[in-house]
């Protein structure tokens, strides 16, 4: 028959867990920017989402944005924050 020609992948490669996961950790990330009271926590963990962004983006294939979200949202933007969040008086 027809239906049996037909084959389905049942099993679950490494690529798919990842694809599954890096968008789950993102919000989790942006939830946790969110939730922070402390400035510097909230930094950390908003380069950690940019990271998995870049991340993201090499898997579906575009490096050039993966290098640009990583070099400039991961570490520029990141050490601008911190820069500015050490300027200020922490209470």
């Amino acid at each position: 028959p027809l239906w049996m020609t037909w084959r389905r992948q049942t099993s679950v490669t490494e690529f798919q867990v990842l694809f599954a996961i890096v968008p789950v950790l993102i919000v989790v990330c942006a939830l946790l920017v969110a939730r922070f009271k402390d400035l510097l926590h909230a930094v950390i963990s908003l380069g950690a989402l940019s990271l998995l962004l870049a991340l993201l983006f090499y898997m579906l294939q575009a490096p050039d944005v993966a290098i640009a979200e990583a070099g400039i949202g991961a570490a520029i933007t990141t050490a601008v924050y911190v820069v500015a969040i050490r300027a200020t008086k922490r209470t």
